[in-house]
């Protein structure tokens, strides 16, 4: 399962693989739940679950009890972008509690521990600088 690790602070967002052996550990978690930081290698730290998806890229809504898969007619919120005032739209959608078909959660850090996060290896990736365009 995949774990994508936002701070904040810097605007800067850190992905990581959590291990089979601690996925248990996070199984049953609700979307708005806090989990400890040390599950993920950030220990005195708080995590505040935001959002993820299933293995298909359905993603999870807050307001979906369990961990099923439905469709259901959105106007606003995760899965719909770019809609004109007063239209909906169906889309699919997976409940807000994390399974085995969770493929990928987001986290949010609530309370920061007394180490950085440079000091446990969590480095941002320095961003490429955009080419321009080529003049004619």
């Amino acid at each position: 399962m995949k774990v994508v690790i936002n701070d904040s602070k810097t605007g800067n967002s850190f992905q990581r693989e959590l291990e089979a052996s601690k996925k248990s550990q996070v199984l049953g978690k609700k979307l708005g739940d806090e989990v400890e930081g040390a599950l993920f290698g950030l220990p005195g730290y708080m995590l505040k679950m935001t959002g993820g998806s299933d293995a298909d890229g359905v993603p999870m809504r807050f307001d979906v009890p369990g961990a099923r898969r439905l469709h259901s007619v959105l106007s606003s919120g995760p899965g719909v972008k770019h809609l004109k005032a007063g239209n909906k739209l169906k889309k699919r959608v997976v409940g807000n509690t994390v399974s085995d078909r969770t493929a990928q959660i987001n986290l949010q850090i609530a309370k920061y521990g007394e180490k950085p996060l440079a000091d446990l290896g969590f480095t941002p990736k320095v961003k490429e600088a955009k080419a321009e365009p080529a003049k004619a």
